[in-house]
């Protein structure tokens, strides 16, 4: 049996989001024995016109929500871009988990060919489901993923490759 779309996105979402969890518990606590405030992880970016770490964590969020949404034809869950604390970051990541963890797993299933339209600032773009899947969602996902880590080492927090990936 072929993977589904499905699979390739919500588990993967799933885990990558509590990998990020567990990285950003490292960053707090690594702040806090360094005296670094909070924030300075919350903002640091890796160059001027980059999100800061806030930022990354929003869009790996909304990407994860929007192929739910986009694909699985799942109610929405608007989330608002307002985090300023790591406990705030913490709770976006964790109602991100809980919205993804109900999503039914043959939501996607026949979904491969439909149309996925969406603006994109002033570019409208159009996909059919698994185009969006492999050439937006999941790049895009990942992209910030890598940024959100990169942001933390950046900043000092010990965590490597295995942190990133997490284990089985």
């Amino acid at each position: 049996m072929p993977l589904s779309l499905f699979e390739i996105t919500i588990p993967p979402f799933i885990r990558a989001l509590k990998n990020l969890s567990r990285n950003i518990e490292k960053g707090q606590a690594f702040a806090s024995e360094n005296k670094i405030a909070p924030e300075e992880l919350i903002q640091a970016r890796l160059y001027p016109d980059m999100l800061p770490l806030a930022g990354q964590v929003q869009r790996m969020s909304d990407t994860a929500r929007f192929v739910a949404v986009r694909v699985g034809q799942i109610q929405p869950q608007p989330m608002q871009d307002d985090e300023t604390t790591i406990e705030q970051l913490q709770s976006r990541i964790q109602a991100t988990i809980d919205y993804l963890s109900k999503v039914p797993s043959d939501a996607f299933d026949g979904r491969e060919n439909s149309e996925v339209k969406f603006n994109a600032g002033q570019r409208a773009l159009e996909f059919t489901g698994t185009s969006y899947v492999l050439g937006f969602a999941i790049p895009n996902f990942y992209f910030h993923a890598v940024t959100a880590y990169d942001i933390l080492r950046h900043k000092g927090v010990p965590i490597g490759k295995v942190d990133f990936l997490g284990g089985r």
